[in-house]
């Protein structure tokens, strides 16, 4: 790349006390990776995924007792 030459040039007082200021700038680090569900919600999930099968399954028993009884 070639080099930018600076318009403002620097000056250093030759009599006086010289400071610099620290001007904070921003540090980028790596990103962190997160999981996109949390490990309660996955077991939430899970729990009510259970629970939706039990009540089919009920249901389907009580279908079938209901269609054997009339017969």
């Amino acid at each position: 790349m070639p080099e930018v030459k600076s318009i403002l040039r620097e000056v250093l007082p030759k009599q006086g006390q010289l400071y610099m200021e620290d001007v904070p700038t921003m540090v980028l680090c790596k990103p962190k990776l997160l999981p996109l569900k949390s490990v309660t919600l996955e077991k939430l999930e899970k729990m009510q995924m259970e629970a939706q099968e039990a009540v089919k399954q009920q249901e389907l028993a009580l279908k079938e007792q209901v269609q054997q009884a009339p017969s």
